[in-house]
């Protein structure tokens, strides 16, 4: 079976694994969390990026929480008393948008590791991909953190810049591929309508399952292979 989640920002990883307890999840079954596992709760979801680097059968896609996180990578870097003072004005401008977005809990998580977790979870990241096209229950997904800016049935996947596939906001009445149905999170649903907080959204093209967990709200994981769903 093939299962999905997003934007975790910081769930517990114990409340992740009992979730997956749930539903039998195995070694024949798989996992895509569809970007922003990381930033504003708890450990910043550091523990489930360790729990990622050692499992087989999950992947992250990339969400923008991540990119903004490895825009901040020269902050793992020795600190000394002038690194303020070494750092240029970009670095400064990414380092404050992406604190200002939550990441305070997630550097300091990261800061308390040895340096060679802190490079493994770094690398895994740049790894991520930033989609992935995948089939179940007959039939044909594609899932990406955001949806798609600059949406055209024309354009290749490939032709998208990063940014127009993590930093999406779709309109609840936009329209995607017609033979492929699109996953995706970013926007919690409650965006699109508050009688939507903490549910999943699905239209004739997409479906969207940032139910906030972000803000309090447990996520949901959904089954592919039936479109069934699944909470603590």
């Amino acid at each position: 079976m093939t299962y999905v989640i997003s934007d975790l920002h910081g769930y517990p990883v114990e409340k992740l694994k009992k979730l997956l307890e749930k539903v039998s999840f195995g070694e024949d079954d798989f996992l895509y969390i569809i970007g922003d596992v990381i930033d504003r709760n708890g450990d910043g979801g550091v523990s489930v990026l360790l729990w990622l680097l050692e499992s087989l059968n999950a992947q992250l896609i990339l969400g923008n929480h991540e990119a903004m996180l490895l825009s901040c990578d020269f902050v793992f870097d020795e600190i000394t008393d002038s690194f303020l003072e070494r750092l240029d004005e970009r670095q400064l401008a990414v380092l404050n948008n992406y604190i200002l977005n939550g990441g305070s809990v997630t550097l300091k998580a990261m800061r308390s590791l040895p340096k060679n977790t802190q490079a493994d979870i770094l690398d895994y990241l740049r790894d991520c991909p930033l989609y992935e096209a995948v089939t179940a229950g007959g039939r044909d997904f594609i899932l990406v953190h955001s949806g798609y800016d600059n949406f055209s049935e024309e354009k290749k996947l490939s032709d998208y810049s990063p940014d127009e596939l993590i930093w999406a906001q779709p309109n609840i009445d936009d329209n995607y591929y017609k033979d492929v149905h699109t996953v995706f999170g970013h926007t919690p649903t409650k965006l699109f309508s508050e009688d939507l907080d903490g549910k999943i959204l699905t239209t004739k093209t997409w479906t969207c399952i940032d139910c906030g967990a972000a803000y309090g709200n447990e996520p949901v994981l959904l089954r592919l292979d039936d479109f069934k769903q699944f909470r603590l």
